[in-house]
């Protein structure tokens, strides 16, 4: 379909008379007006990374419904990278894990466990570990003296941009009470 240069301009002039007129258009069917009316909405902080990226979060009876960028954060001001995009699919998947599952050493399956079950394990293999690798004091290469370290090199504790500063704080206050040196975190900025 051929359009004339006079009819291209035909068109805008009445398209730009409606945008001047100063009625409110009525909002389409697809609309996010429509799609969220009736909805419970709250604002929340995408867990991917340290970017901080902000998102309005639909709920219906306790249901994630949809999930988008927060259009009036200062970060992401609604715009949403891949891994924050998909954030509806983590909320909503039947394929996620929902109970623990243990397959014990040398088994080719898993058997699902309790949390407190999980807790317990968990601690005991924290505190077999520390107690196997603790120094309490080293020797010193350059000046042949013994020093009080205190510190466990048997395990390593690895933090995540998911977590706020205080769960952060909380979190390297126990790895330093447990004695662990070797202490990391993947917040990339």
């Amino acid at each position: 379909m051929a359009v004339s240069r006079r009819e291209f301009l035909q068109g805008g002039a009445v398209a730009a008379a409606l945008a001047l007129s100063g009625k409110k258009a009525e909002a389409a069917v697809d609309s996010p007006l429509m799609r969220t009316k009736g909805l419970k909405s709250s604002t929340t902080i995408c867990p991917f990374c340290a970017v901080g990226c902000g998102l309005v979060v639909h709920t219906k009876g306790g249901k994630v419904v949809n999930i988008e960028g927060d259009t009036e954060h200062p970060i992401n001001q609604g715009a949403l990278c891949s891994k924050g995009s998909a954030l509806f699919q983590v909320a909503n998947n039947e394929r996620r894990l929902q109970k623990v599952m243990y397959r014990a050493p040398g088994s080719d399956k898993f058997v699902e466990k309790s949390w407190d079950w999980a807790m317990e394990r968990i601690s005991e293999k924290m505190k077999e570990t520390r107690d196997r690798t603790f120094k309490a004091k080293e020797i010193n290469k350059k000046d042949s003296k013994e020093y009080l370290v205190n510190r466990t090199e048997g395990m390593a504790f690895l933090g995540g941009a998911g977590l706020d500063n205080e769960e952060c704080y909380l979190w390297s206050k126990f790895a330093r009470s447990m004695g662990v040196a070797n202490l990391e975190h993947q917040a990339r900025i």
